[in-house]
């Protein structure tokens, strides 16, 4: 079965839950349910430069 941009994604984000604020997962989530997944993931990229994961 082939997975989805949007669900490789989400599976990303809730692997890297653990390493972010409350107010981050759900800025980030807010983002991606309106559909704006290319600004999500970008966010979620910068978060993890910060926190030197990945």
């Amino acid at each position: 079965m082939k997975q989805t941009p949007d669900a490789n994604f989400w599976r990303e984000l809730n692997g890297n839950r653990v390493y972010m604020t409350k107010q981050q997962y759900r800025t980030i989530k807010g983002q991606a349910v309106k559909g704006n997944i290319l600004d999500a993931r970008k966010g979620l990229k910068k978060i993890m430069m910060r926190r030197n994961i990945k």
